[in-house]
Order: C-alpha cells, then structure tokens, then sequence
C-alpha cells in the first residue's frame, strides 16, 4: 500500500483511509461487529488512517474504533493514525446542529474524544465546522496549545477556504484540509488543491465516491427516502437523481471496460490528481471496502485521466451538492 504524508511534519500513513461515518447510522444500520470487520480488513489491507468525529452516532463511532482497539493489545497504539473532529453541536443527520469552536468546548470535546477512542493522544485533530463567532487565528492558538500539552499531534480544519487556511497557517502549521472532493465535486481545483499544496498541507477528501454515484451501486430513490441527511439534498431528489444515475452511466461502464469496480477507478483518479490527496471513503461492506484498496493500487496513464474525465466532465451533476441549510457552515470560495 502506497503510502502519503499527513501534512509535511505529519506521519506516513495508506494512500486512503476508512471514513468512518459509515461506523454510524448515517447511510443505513450498522453495528460495532460490521465497524469492527471493517477495521481488521484494514489491517489486512495495509490501511493506517481512519477519520471518524465526535459527533457521528453521537460518539458510537469513536467507541466503535476504541473497542476494536481495545482488543490488539500491545500493538494498539501503532495500527492506526486516528483524526477526529469537533465543533458540530447537535444531531448531523437531521441537520438541528450549531457550531462552537470556543476554547473550553474544544478541550471538554478532546478529552471526551481520548475517552471514547482509548487513547492518550489523537493524531490529528479537526474543526469540523468554523464557528464565525471566533477568529479562525484564535482556533489556531487554542489547537497550538493541545498541541503543546500532547493531547494531539497535528490539527486541520474541515470545509474552508484557502483564505481562512491561510490565516490560520500564519499562526501555526495546519496538518490537513479535509473537502468533498471527487469527479463529483471538483470545486477544490479552484484554489484548494493549490493552497495546500503551497503550504505543505494534506488535502484530505470525504465523499470520493460522491455518496455512491460514482459506484455501480448508486443509492436508489428508494434507499435515499430512509436516509434523513441524504432525502434533503438536492443531487439525490427526484427528479435529480435519476439525471445523475444516468449521466454517470458511462463511467461505470468505462469501469467495467478496464475490469475494475467504478469505485476502484474513482479513487484512482483522485490519487492520481495530486500525491497531498488522501481520500477517505466510507463503507459497511466489507466487499465494498475491497474496492476502494483496489482504488489505491491502481496507477492510471495520462490517456486513462483524460479518458475518465471525458465521459464525465466538470460540471456534469444536477443538482447543488448540499441544501440551503447543508451549506451553513462550509465556507464557499469560488
């Protein structure tokens, strides 16, 4: 398994790490027992990174992980480089949330964090959602400090935009940017991808797979009605959903002509766009996990990008990515 850097200070870990969202109910039922399955085909794999945050599941997802961690023993410290995420106050999936980045819930989060994932110090720290209210360079003095006291080991910042990663970079090294990025969402090229490449940044990309249309398995409008995050957004309503299960078709099927799983093809091209990429796809399958390590092996030539990027081309979904109310709190830029 390929190997990357966690920002240019930060640890060598696989090429693409498990989003761990999917250890929540967030895209239909799961248990610790699936999550777990996942986790030791990880280690089977190679993968060394996992992305959860406080708020998925309320914390289940955070236990999930230190449970299985729990069970390795000595070694448990050294198989994965963990990043988790904090600033989201409320329930994700129903969209009744707020944002606080103020010191003393930051800490009470972290500690909260340590507690459930059973490890003294985590990785690399986000924040999730930037809380307007509070100075992105005060945010950056008070993860410095964390930092300082050995809590954690690197901080990163979820959906903003190169200009607040820059203000907070004047501050203090930021380890990671994580950004929806994909052949589903290629507003990142427009400054993101440069910014962090400039500033020695992981881009870290959730969502490659474009919640399952850039898989031979999109979610049916069926599937979408049961899913209380998803049924909201504009690109999986009707009549959207079907246009873009459609306009995808041929993907699939340039997939299928190079013998690999749609998925596979997309994480490889979003490797292969830059080597600061870390993308984090997320599953409850373990089959379907398999795919997306399949993504990590697969070097693509010059004519295979230009070959996917024809037969689906920017700009090609129907639909904006999040609703009115999904896009309160993610910093546009462009």
């Amino acid at each position: 398994m390929e190997k990357r850097k966690l920002g240019k200070y930060g640890a060598d870990v696989s090429a693409i790490g498990i989003g761990a969202m999917s250890f929540s109910n967030f895209y239909g039922p799961t248990n610790e027992q699936e999550s777990h399955k996942i986790l030791a085909e990880a280690l089977d794999q190679g993968i060394s990174h996992i992305d959860t945050a406080n708020v998925y599941g309320g914390g289940a997802s955070e236990a999930a992980i230190g449970s299985f961690l729990a069970k390795q023993g000595s070694k448990r410290n050294t198989l994965f480089s963990i990043a988790t995420k904090v600033g989201i106050k409320g329930n994700i999936q129903t969209g009744k949330t707020e944002f606080d980045n103020s010191p003393d819930y930051l800490k009470k989060e972290l500690d909260g964090s340590l507690k459930r994932l059973g490890v003294e110090s985590i990785d690399l720290y986000y924040i999730h959602r930037r809380d307007q209210n509070t100075p992105i360079e005060e945010v950056t003095e008070t993860l410095a400090s964390f930092v300082k006291a050995g809590k954690i080991r690197s901080f990163g910042f979820s959906e903003i935009a190169p200009s607040s990663l820059r203000r907070a970079a004047s501050i203090h090294h930021v380890a990671a940017v994580q950004s929806e990025y994909s052949l589903s969402v290629r507003s990142p090229e427009l400054g993101l991808v440069q910014t962090t490449a400039e500033l020695g940044t992981a881009l870290v990309a959730f969502s490659p797979l474009g919640r399952s249309l850039l898989t031979d398995r999109p979610h049916s409008s069926v599937e979408v009605e049961k899913m209380d995050w998803l049924s909201k957004n504009p690109r999986f309503n009707e009549p959207n959903l079907t246009f873009n299960i459609e306009a995808t078709g041929k993907f699939r099927d340039l997939a299928a002509q190079n013998g690999v799983a749609a998925a596979t093809l997309a994480i490889a091209w979003l490797l292969n766009k830059n080597k600061h990429i870390i993308p984090i796809p997320g599953t409850r399958s373990v089959k379907h996990f398999r795919e997306h390590c399949d993504g990590a092996r697969l070097k693509l030539s010059t004519k295979q990008m230009l070959q996917i990027e024809e037969v689906i081309p920017v700009g090609w979904a129907q639909g904006d990515r999040y609703s009115d109310k999904q896009w309160i709190g993610p910093e546009k830029y462009c």
